[in-house]
């Protein structure tokens, strides 16, 4: 199951989400299953800007951040082939004139995971900028409580849990083919 749903895909797949629900590992195997290309937003931004998105936090400051973050994610979308997944940052999907972007243009996979989740995935990582030197359970708590009705707009929500890739990754694949389905049905 995977590589039959490409002939029925007519846009990008965007993973959206919080930080450690698992968008790049996940968008990465989907990309591999289904034989398209996986872009990661993040990565992108750090080529184009010539340093990480932690220094770019910290020298431009968020509002600038999410300006280069929407140009390229625009620039994904308008180059290169027509199916892809693409990964972006936990805030790109928050930023409205983003989400109203990904919305019209590709089918948003909201990878929604809980709190326990989260904090053991990010702990220890040093390229987060929100949870440098912070509380990452406060932090994330309040992010949830910020950002979980925005991302539930995505076409599609998949609870992720602490369980192999590839179980989350099947889920994935079946949410997509349900939605597909259904949006075939609909017309």
């Amino acid at each position: 199951m995977g590589k039959e749903i490409v002939s029925l895909l007519d846009r990008p797949i965007v993973m959206v989400g919080l930080m450690g629900a698992g968008k790049t590992s996940v968008g990465r195997a989907l990309a591999r299953r289904l034989g398209i290309p996986f872009v990661d937003s993040d990565k992108e931004i750090e080529a184009a800007a010539g340093c990480s998105v932690v220094d770019i936090f910290a020298m431009y400051g968020e509002t600038e951040f999410r300006r280069v973050e929407q140009r390229v994610i625009e620039r994904l979308l308008d180059t290169g082939p027509g199916l892809k997944v693409l990964s972006t940052g936990e805030g790109a999907f928050i930023t409205p004139a983003v989400r109203e972007m990904v919305m019209k243009r590709a089918i948003t996979v909201w990878l929604r995971a809980d709190l326990d989740l989260l904090v053991k995935r990010t702990n220890f990582r040093h390229t987060r900028p929100q949870l440098l030197h912070a509380d990452s359970r406060q932090i994330l708590g309040q992010l949830i409580d910020e950002r979980y009705k925005t991302y539930a707009l995505a076409d599609i929500t998949v609870e992720t849990r602490d369980e192999s890739l590839r179980k989350t990754l099947d889920k994935v694949v079946a949410a997509i083919t349900e939605y597909i389905e259904k949006r075939k049905e609909n017309g």
